[in-house]
């Protein structure tokens, strides 16, 4: 399997390999172009001129090998140009499926990615409805609309009211705090640290529980 799918990797169409066969391209129309001013020289006799004249000898005033290779070999060169236009097109719709299923696939794992991340979030127990500029909880990083899914030791599974974490909070004075919150649906964690400030409390916020 493994080598299946290194065998696909190294066969993909790049930009690259597209702009090759464009140049390549271009390399033969200039020489069938070059092929065609090299008849027109010879008195414009082109692809399809007579090269005897009405006698049936051959005509004195061309140079009939010259017509003759630059007549084969404007033949092989449009053959080689089919050919060309024809790999190009394929290349080009090969990229372009490529590119595609690999937006598809990225639009897929970003989807799942937010699916897994929103279904493993645990579920809030409270929110915090308002936070004091210079305190402890500012300073933390907590924000007015934060949902809390962890503070310390209390968590979904053993909360039971807000004396739960006022007990937690005079208990780790001075002492950092792991909080993790629910904000625009990402988890965020942070550490915060009760301790005496300027205003009133350890915290300097406003939590309220959640009834679910």
């Amino acid at each position: 399997m493994k080598m299946t799918e290194e065998n696909q990797e190294k066969s993909k169409v790049t930009v690259e390999d597209v702009q090759k066969l464009i140049k390549k391209k271009d390399e033969i129309e200039e020489q069938i172009k070059a092929y065609y001013e090299v008849l027109e020289d010879q008195a414009g006799v082109g692809m399809e001129g007579p090269l005897v004249d009405v006698e049936g000898y051959p005509r004195a005033d061309l140079d009939l090998y010259q017509i003759r290779t630059a007549r084969h070999s404007i033949s092989c060169l449009q053959n080689d140009h089919k050919a060309l236009m024809l790999e190009i097109e394929a290349a080009l719709h090969q990229l372009h499926a490529h590119e595609r299923a690999k937006r598809e696939r990225d639009q897929q794992e970003a989807h799942e990615e937010a699916m897994e991340q929103e279904e493993t979030l645990p579920s809030a127990f409270a929110r915090v409805d308002h936070v004091t500029a210079g305190s402890p909880a500012s300073q933390a990083g907590l924000r007015v609309g934060d949902e809390i899914i962890q503070f310390g030791s209390v968590n979904p599974g053993n909360f039971q009211n807000l004396q739960n974490i006022a007990s937690v909070v005079q208990h780790s004075e001075g002492k950092s705090l792991s909080v993790a919150v629910v904000r625009n649906g990402q988890r965020v964690q942070m550490s915060l640290v009760p301790q005496r400030w300027a205003g009133r409390g350890l915290l300097g916020c406003n939590i309220q529980p959640l009834h679910r």
